[in-house]
């Protein structure tokens, strides 16, 4: 059963696709987004847009979501949010699905982002590729984490 998420801005339904096999490899260069505390995009820069396939349209206004890969182990985005959601940085490395079916790696580094008044108003996330040693043990681990959740 495919997935589908709504734009909070423009209503569009966005059906996520089926993944494919084929791996898109990430060049490095900057890759950034933000979102509100809900995870809903308000920022992705000109790379992340062309790495997730996505136009910026579809991607601001859509939770942060829309780009999860299926293999991507529920529990590690659960560890990801109860960091995040008590101030602290996350770091760690998720596989995303692009727009077409294929998927890239990143090393994600996530921070909270404060207002003036010391208020949460959301996160920013930055990438970088992650680095072959460490993309053989996180597949294997992730691997065993679904396993799990099954």
């Amino acid at each position: 059963m495919k997935r589908t998420i709504i734009n909070s801005i423009t209503k569009e339904k966005i059906t996520l696709p089926s993944p494919s096999s084929v791996e898109l490899i990430y060049d490095g260069k900057p890759m950034l987004t933000e979102t509100d505390t809900a995870g809903i995009i308000t920022y992705a820069n000109r790379k992340f847009c062309e790495m997730s396939g996505y136009t910026k349209q579809e991607l601001l206004g859509a939770t942060h979501n829309i780009n999860r890969h299926p293999d991507m182990p529920h529990s590690a985005f659960a560890n990801l949010w109860n960091i995040i959601k008590k101030n602290n940085e996350w770091h760690g490395y998720v596989k995303n699905l692009r727009k077409d079916g294929k998927f890239y790696w990143v090393d994600v580094y996530i921070e909270p982002r404060f207002n003036n008044e010391g208020e949460k108003i959301g996160y920013i996330a930055s990438r970088k590729p992650i680095s072959p040693k460490n993309l053989v043990s996180i597949e294997k681990s992730y691997q065993e984490m679904s396993l799990k959740e099954q």
